[in-house]
């Protein structure tokens, strides 16, 4: 599995990463041993980035990511989680948003300095290990939190940033970063504070590229390492324009499908998968360090990683630019 640095921490992490909301039982209720060996296969197939958070599956995630770590080895993996929200046992509630399973734990939105660290310590305990590699400030955008968004900078900034930055200059984790749905997000982050990487979800694919226009530039200037995820944008780059396929969580709108069929057709022209196409697009931007792919399963874990041996030709990338499909600017795999 070919490797990249993280930014400036040059931290090695596979150029494609595994992306564990799934094991939260995200959109449906996974089998245990299932989602186990979904991670476990792929440490063993040299993917070395295993991303993960507190809020999937109310920390079901978590647990099914410290087991596969305890079969596969801790060794060599670069492990990513969030701060945000900490757990409250005693309390039962419903499932997380999009996760129809999980643990019977109430989730509690808390941004602040304590917040930050008890939230460290419920993940450490929950992933069975000692140490945390990389830990990032969750969900601080308006997709998640609405009118409470600039709220919930303020607290984060006040509260979570210098808790994660005291970790990092005592050494506890060696990389500190945001996870947000919104590349404006990342860049008042960028500008607030000094951070290693962000995890940037959705907003940099074949469909959207805006994050050309301040944030991927503005990472290249800092040295911020940039983990990509949702690549697919929830489903349609990965299926094409099939009825019922999902864009953003939610059944894909006309003028996507049209778009996306578009796409298909010149895919089908070169003898390109679709999927191929989106992953080798937003890998193929400089400041992307990991493509974070979700997979329940270890099939779908190797069906993953065989994009990666199949390259697409240059001809694509011109004829998707001539029909106004891509950005101009936009990198391509060379």
């Amino acid at each position: 599995m070919p490797s990249r640095p993280l930014g400036r921490t040059g931290i090695p992490v596979s150029c494609i990463g595994f992306g564990a909301a799934p094991l939260g039982d995200l959109f449906a209720r996974m089998d245990e041993r299932t989602a186990i060996d979904a991670v476990a296969t792929a440490i063993t197939l040299g993917v070395t980035l295993l991303d993960t958070s507190p809020f999937y599956g109310h920390g079901l995630s978590e647990h099914r990511c410290g087991t596969a770590l305890r079969i596969a080895g801790r060794e060599g993996v670069v492990l990513s989680t969030k701060v945000g929200r900490w757990m409250e046992p005693r309390q039962g509630s419903g499932p997380a948003a999009g996760f129809v399973g999980g643990l019977p734990h109430q989730a509690v939105v808390d941004y602040s300095y304590d917040g930050t660290l008890r939230s460290v310590e419920q993940s450490l305990l929950r992933l069975g290990t000692d140490r945390i590699d990389v830990l990032l400030i969750h969900d601080v955008d308006v997709w998640t939190h609405g009118d409470m968004m600039e709220q919930r900078f303020r607290e984060a900034m006040e509260g979570a940033y210098p808790a994660l930055h005291r970790l990092r200059a005592e050494g506890v984790v060696k990389a500190i970063g945001v996870g947000v749905n919104e590349s404006e997000m990342c860049v008042r982050f960028a500008r607030a504070g000094d951070f290693d990487t962000m995890l940037l979800a959705g907003r940099y694919t074949l469909l959207e590229q805006a994050a050309l226009d301040e944030f991927l530039p503005l990472a290249l200037e800092k040295g911020i390492g940039i983990m990509l995820g949702g690549v697919f944008n929830s489903g349609v780059l990965a299926t094409g324009a099939i009825p019922g396929a999902k864009y953003n969580y939610r059944d894909a709108p006309p003028e996507i499908l049209e778009r996306v069929q578009r796409m298909e057709a010149i895919c089908a022209a070169h003898a390109v998968r679709l999927p191929d196409a989106a992953l080798h697009f937003a890998l193929a931007h400089p400041a992307v360090a990991s493509v974070v792919l979700g997979a329940g399963s270890p099939d779908e874990v190797r069906r993953n990683l065989s994009a990666l041996e199949r390259p697409v030709p240059a001809a694509f990338w011109a004829e998707m630019r001539e029909a106004g499909l891509l950005r101009a600017e936009a990198p391509v795999p060379a």
